[in-house]
């Protein structure tokens, strides 16, 4: 990988690899994967519960739901009591996946069976992949930077019941800015996409005159990113979109077989 991408600070995938790596090395100790897999969205679910409740006790009938999208345990968490209601009929939300444009699995990725490390050593799962070979840009959400997708958010979203939208982060952190000026709260970088497309959201309604309520995860602070602040407000952030020449080659590591042509 150093050789291929040099000077890289790596990825998700990466490092999913190495903790495989050291799990294998030492004996009594395993690995189980993260955000991909279907048990941790069962986990998340928490998040959605609680917000669905807090929502009913005020009496709010949630319209919007908004959540950054890395390997998706955040959205998926937030989301999952609601897509219950949805799928089943008893009630409609409009869903936004938010993710980095420099890492943009859902919006120009492939919905495919790929490996869900750089080292190939996980099984495979059928998911929107930019391929386990892609290394995103070094950007300041370092929790979004993964090649693939939940295998069941990948099926949400390949269904038509999510929208996902890809945003650059120096838009990102404008949103962060106003949030912390406005609020009082310096979120996480990760959490700011999703704050990025619910003021976007509210600007709309804003200028339609329609009234909606939007719901957005704001899952951490920002507190240990204030380098990355610094560097916003220097006027030194730089946004970074994949040419299409550099997501093919990433395309072209994911394995081909019998109905996984790509």
């Amino acid at each position: 990988i150093n050789q291929e991408f040099p000077g890289t600070s790596g990825s998700l995938g990466c490092a999913i690899s190495e903790a495989v790596e050291h799990a294998l090395k030492n004996e009594g100790y395993r690995y189980v994967l993260g955000s991909v897999l279907n048990q941790v969205l069962l986990h998340q679910s928490i998040i959605g519960l609680e917000t669905k409740t807090a929502l009913e006790k005020y009496n709010i009938k949630a319209d919007i739901i908004i959540g950054c999208a890395g390997g998706g345990s955040n959205l998926g968490g937030l989301i999952s009591p609601f897509m219950g209601e949805k799928l089943t009929g008893k009630n409609d939300y409009h869903f936004i996946a938010i993710e980095p444009a420099s890492c943009p699995s859902f919006t120009r990725g492939k919905y495919l069976y790929d490996f869900c490390d750089t080292g190939k050593v996980c099984p495979m799962a059928k998911m929107y992949t930019l391929g386990s070979g892609f290394i995103p840009y070094a950007n300041h959400s370092g929790g979004l930077r993964y090649h693939g997708m939940s295998s069941i958010l990948s099926e949400l979203y390949d269904e038509g019941l999510i929208e996902a939208r890809a945003v650059e982060q120096t838009e990102v952190f404008k949103a962060a800015e106003t949030f912390t000026r406005v609020e009082g709260i310096l979120p996480a970088p990760e959490s700011s996409h999703a704050i990025k497309v619910a003021i976007d959201e509210a600007l709309k309604c804003k200028e339609t005159g329609e009234t909606k309520n939007i719901v957005f995860g704001l899952t951490g602070t920002g507190y240990f990113d204030m380098k990355a602040y610094e560097q916003f407000n220097d006027g030194k952030m730089s946004d970074y979109i994949p040419t299409d020449a550099e997501l093919q080659k990433g395309f072209d590591g994911i394995p081909q077989f019998p109905g996984n042509e790509h």
